[in-house]
């Protein structure tokens, strides 16, 4: 293996190399993605140019930098990048895909049939499994912890095919928690409410520094073998190097959660919006109907019919066992 020359803060930023596979997998889910987004615009149905943008930038851009950038140039020498690439893979490329809203847009765009199985598959058992809150979480923190503390990463670290495989199995387990949480469709239980996903986040979070903070304390050196033998003369101390990269999985793992949290919110706020302006077009309707039950009911006296006239005015949040008529008599 070749050495790279000695990192600096220019050729942190101008040091790329092709991956093809990865190259390959930005490709397809791109394409997909555009397709989808055309599909809708030829059936004139508009899709949201923030969540392409996101998709586009946040999601495939990430992969790129984690895989083709100076942390994949990089990567085989020193720790510290190949900590951030990790973590840019299985929480950072994870949110931008998840705020494009991919699972949303293939239900939107698929052929009936195909929509109808697509949803099969995300309301299925093995589905549901895997994406359980606490299930999802679990499968981040152990992924990182495998990663870490086995013989898997160093040994990724000789084989290309285990390394790009290795790629793929930190963006999938990071996909499993985040993209249900952020998506519009049900792929959750019914107890996972906006309030709750934000508890949620707020604990992944948490959670998701717990990696970094043993990286960064281990005594032992990860993958000490391989880093020893091939680190550079102007390479840092590697036990150094270890904590530089245990410091910065923490710190990205932090500020991730921020947004993450925001994204949350955003979307509590607009569902509460649009009960509100539901609710407010259903109050209308009654309305409508009250106003016009006086004539209705003297028109039946004077004919000789009978109408219950209580059941009439009767407002529908105090008849109807809804939630929404329930929240409504607990306000009143």
């Amino acid at each position: 293996m070749e050495t790279p020359p000695q990192l600096t803060v220019a050729r942190l930023f101008s040091s790329w190399q092709a991956d093809v596979p990865a190259l390959l997998v930005v490709v397809l889910l791109g394409g997909l993605y555009g397709w989808g987004v055309l599909r809708l615009r030829r059936r004139g149905e508009a899709w949201p140019v923030a969540r392409t943008v996101a998709f586009a930038l946040l999601g495939l851009g990430t992969l790129v930098v984690a895989t083709m950038s100076a942390l994949a140039v990089y990567d085989r020498v020193l720790f510290w990048p190949a900590a951030v690439q990790n973590v840019l893979l299985d929480l950072i490329a994870p949110l931008g895909l998840a705020l494009g809203d991919p699972l949303r847009l293939a239900l939107r765009a698929l052929p009936d049939r195909a929509a109808a199985r697509a949803q099969g598959a995300m309301t299925g058992r093995l589905f549901r499994l895997l994406t359980f809150p606490l299930v999802s979480t679990a499968l981040v923190l152990a992924t990182e912890l495998t990663i870490y503390f086995t013989p898997y990463f160093e040994t990724a670290l000789a084989h290309n095919w285990l390394h790009q495989l290795m790629y793929l199995h930190l963006l999938l387990a990071g996909s499993l928690f985040v993209l249900p949480v952020l998506t519009r469709e049900e792929a959750l239980p019914a107890w996972c409410t906006h309030p709750v996903r934000a508890g949620l986040v707020f604990v992944d979070g948490i959670i998701d520094a717990v990696p970094g903070i043993v990286v960064m304390t281990h005594g032992t050196l990860i993958a000490g073998a391989w880093y020893l033998s091939h680190s550079p003369s102007w390479a840092p101390d590697v036990q150094h190097d270890q904590q530089l990269g245990g410091g910065a999985m923490v710190s990205i793992a932090e500020l991730v959660a921020l947004p993450f949290l925001l994204a949350i919110l955003v979307q509590w706020a607009r569902t509460e919006r649009a009960e509100t302006v539901a609710l407010d077009r259903r109050l209308d309707t009654e309305l409508e109907v009250v106003r016009a039950t006086p004539a209705e009911t003297s028109t039946g006296t004077a004919t000789g019919t009978s109408t219950e006239g209580p059941d009439l005015v009767r407002p529908w949040w105090e008849t109807e066992n809804s939630e929404v008529a329930q929240r409504i008599r607990g306000q009143r």
